[in-house]
């Protein structure tokens, strides 16, 4: 009695009221939310790609979620579009994977440059929903991005061109010299992310004077690259992108490596950017000569070896193989100490040359020299990561280069045939060999030339090749030479286009000119 006159009495009192009534509103509704569920619509919480550009080396975009999502509704009704033209679109294959509420879509081959894209997503519905019961249906979404311009450089053969770097924007229109007057350039490699141009050259008085001083420089390109970043630890391929502010000029050089008591002769740069490896040659001592290792901020250091030919940065930026006697040593670019030995990682019998290397470390195309006394001949060979070796081709002439397509299926070919008759004379033609089924489809002739230079696109959509046109008598105001040491009067750069027929292998396609005034090109990342 006691009991039921105090609550009555606590009822009489403003504040209790108020909370027994909340109390009893929120039980109502927890046992509301309990018996139908939560009906808060799910939605993309964030995109990977959005608003960014993106490149070769992206390979898979991200959607997060705000709640789980019923997987096969999501797939469903996914839909990546190239924004061709106006009125036309195109479907990106790609294949799903899931984590939780993240999503994964991971293309089936590069996105092609140049372009827009635009991804939609609607009608999807919560794991939670009831199949019988009207569904929670997902907040339709739009997220867009595009790729890098399509662009490539090369090396101009005429009027101011003539010895200087080049960037060609085809997606643009737009063609810029990088390299000022007073530089001849004799080779160059881009850096991954476009912006900037690793390149060696000589002083153009010193050159027309008979005097080789090549010299190592980088220049800025000017181009600005919005990569995207990762999500909730799944890499997208990120690198952060610059601020404006940090973007240097086009046009702006920085010496890299003088050639002050050493030739610098062959180089290249590592897959990520950090590493240059550089033949150089002591000026006072020729038989001391090998592999330096050049990094940002670091003075330049002999890498510890054995004197060789030929090298080549593996796709991990970590080690170099290097020709030496019959076969490729693997060295590490990070010995222990610099004056240790630096024994090989591993040791490649038997071939003579690497050529390339797959994007993802898996295989590497290798040049053997087969010495049959009568016939001698040259084989291609593919050497996977897992010891296993296939021979591709075998030919009377020469293995000028062999490049892996991005998506690793194909290994496209510049190769010669010795034509028969009194006089050597090799026929050169473009092939490509699919990897998967070994088959091999000739896609062109060739000029009869060895001086050829190719370059497959980053998204595999075709390959740019030279023709050099040399002087009919020597040219000694020419600063330009071919490997054979002839005046190179000019050159023309061609696009192949790359279409696969109804078996999924390349086609025979008429190339297109691009320019007649130029020679070595590459494709920009």
């Amino acid at each position: 009695m006691i009991y039921h006159s105090q609550i009555r009495h606590r009822l009489k009192q403003p504040l209790d009221r108020v909370a027994l009534i909340t109390m009893t509103i929120l039980t109502i509704v927890i046992v509301i939310f309990v018996a139908v569920g939560d009906r808060t619509a799910p939605k993309v919480r964030e995109f990977s790609w959005q608003d960014k550009q993106i490149g070769a080396g992206d390979e898979a975009l991200l959607l997060s979620f705000t709640r789980p999502m019923n997987e096969a509704s999501v797939e469903e009704n996914f839909a990546l579009e190239a924004l061709v033209s106006e009125n036309e679109r195109e479907l990106i294959p790609g294949r799903f994977s899931w984590a939780g509420r993240r999503m994964a879509y991971t293309l089936n081959a590069p996105a092609p440059y140049g372009y827009e894209f635009e991804l939609t997503l609607d009608s999807a519905f919560d794991r939670f929903s009831d199949e019988q019961q009207a569904k929670t249906l997902l907040r339709p979404f739009r997220g867009t991005f595009h790729t890098r311009d399509r662009a490539f450089l090369y090396l101009g053969t005429t009027g101011n061109e003539e010895g200087r770097l080049v960037l060609h924007n085809l997606t643009q229109k737009e063609k810029t010299i990088l390299t000022p007057e007073t530089l001849v350039v004799t080779d160059y490699e881009p850096y991954p992310k476009g912006d900037r141009v690793l390149f060696a050259a000589t002083d153009r008085a010193s050159q027309e004077q008979g005097l080789i001083n090549q010299q190592l420089y980088v220049v800025s390109t000017g181009i600005e690259i919005a990569t995207p970043v990762s999500i909730g630890g799944y890499a997208a391929n990120s690198i952060p992108a610059s601020s404006p502010a940090t973007i240097p000029a086009t046009g702006d050089i920085q010496l890299v490596l003088d050639s002050i008591g050493y030739q610098n002769l062959k180089f290249d740069l590592s897959p990520d950017g950090q590493t240059i490896v550089i033949y150089r040659v002591n000026r006072q001592n020729p038989a001391d000569f090998g592999l330096w290792v050049v990094r940002a901020g670091q003075d330049p250091q002999p890498l510890p070896s054995e004197p060789g030919g030929d090298f080549l940065i593996t796709p991990d930026s970590q080690a170099v193989a290097y020709l030496q006697g019959e076969g490729m040593a693997i060295f590490s670019l990070n010995p222990e100490t610099e004056t240790s030995d630096n024994k090989p990682l591993d040791f490649l019998p038997q071939y003579g040359l690497v050529l390339n290397f797959a994007r993802d470390g898996s295989a590497v195309a290798t040049v053997q020299f087969n010495a049959d006394p009568l016939t001698p001949t040259r084989s291609l060979y593919l050497v996977t990561n897992r010891g296993e070796n296939t021979e591709l081709v075998e030919t009377t002439g020469s293995i000028l280069k062999a490049e892996f397509d991005p998506s690793g299926k194909f290994l496209y070919c510049l190769l010669t045939e010795l034509l028969p008759g009194d006089i050597y004379v090799e026929q050169p033609y473009l092939s490509a060999i699919n990897l998967e089924t070994l088959e091999r489809t000739d896609l062109l002739v060739l000029p009869i030339q060895r001086d050829i230079q190719m370059h497959v696109a980053p998204d595999g959509l075709g390959i740019l090749f030279d023709q050099i046109i040399t002087a009919q008598s020597p040219d000694e105001s020419s600063v330009l030479r071919s490997n054979d040491g002839q005046s190179i009067a000019s050159g023309q750069l061609w696009f192949f286009p790359i279409v696969l027929g109804e078996d999924g292998n390349p086609i025979q396609t008429e190339p297109n000119i691009i320019s007649d005034e130029g020679l070595r090109p590459q494709w920009l990342p």
